[in-house]
C-alpha cells in the first residue's frame, strides 16, 4: 500500500493535539508530535538574573539551544539577528510544533483538511 508522509507546523502543542485527537479519530495511527528548533537542546530552563547567573552564552540564554561542542557555535549563533530580539523571521505562522502524520495515499487530502483546520500549515 502507498503511503503519503505529511509534516505539518503547529504554533502551540495544544493545536497540534487536537489534530493528532482528529485524525486518531478518524482512524489514522501513525502520528507524532515534536518541538522543533534552530539549535539543538532546550537552553537555559530557569534564570533568576542574567547578569549575576551563570549563563553559557547570549544564545543558549535567547536562542533556547545547548552548544556543548564548543564555544564557536554558541559565538556564531549569538551573531545572528534573532540573538538581538530584533529580527524578523518572516514566516511565523509555521510555529514551532511538527506534527508528523504517515497515511495511506488516498486518504492523504482528508488528513490534510483535518489538519489545516486545527491551524495546521503542511
Amino acid at each position: 500500500m502507498k503511503e503519503r508522509n505529511i509534516l505539518a507546523g503547529f504554533k502551540t502543542v495544544e493545536a497540534a493535539e487536537k489534530a493528532a485527537a482528529s485524525l486518531r479519530q478518524a482512524g489514522f495511527e501513525t502520528i507524532q508530535i515534536a518541538q522543533i528548533g534552530q539549535y539543538p537542546g532546550d537552553g537555559i530552563q530557569n534564570i533568576t538574573n542574567p547578569i549575576t547567573g551563570d549563563i553559557p552564552s547570549l544564545a543558549s540564554l535567547t536562542e533556547a539551544g545547548d552548544f556543548p561542542s564548543g564555544r564557536d557555535a554558541s559565538i556564531l549563533a549569538a551573531a545572528g539577528p534573532d540573538a538581538s530580539g530584533m529580527a524578523d523571521r518572516g514566516d511565523e505562522r509555521l510555529g514551532s510544533i511538527l506534527l508528523t502524520a504517515v497515511v495511506p495515499e488516498e486518504r492523504g487530502d482528508e488528513a490534510t483538511q483535518i489538519i489545516e483546520a486545527h491551524g495546521g500549515v503542511i
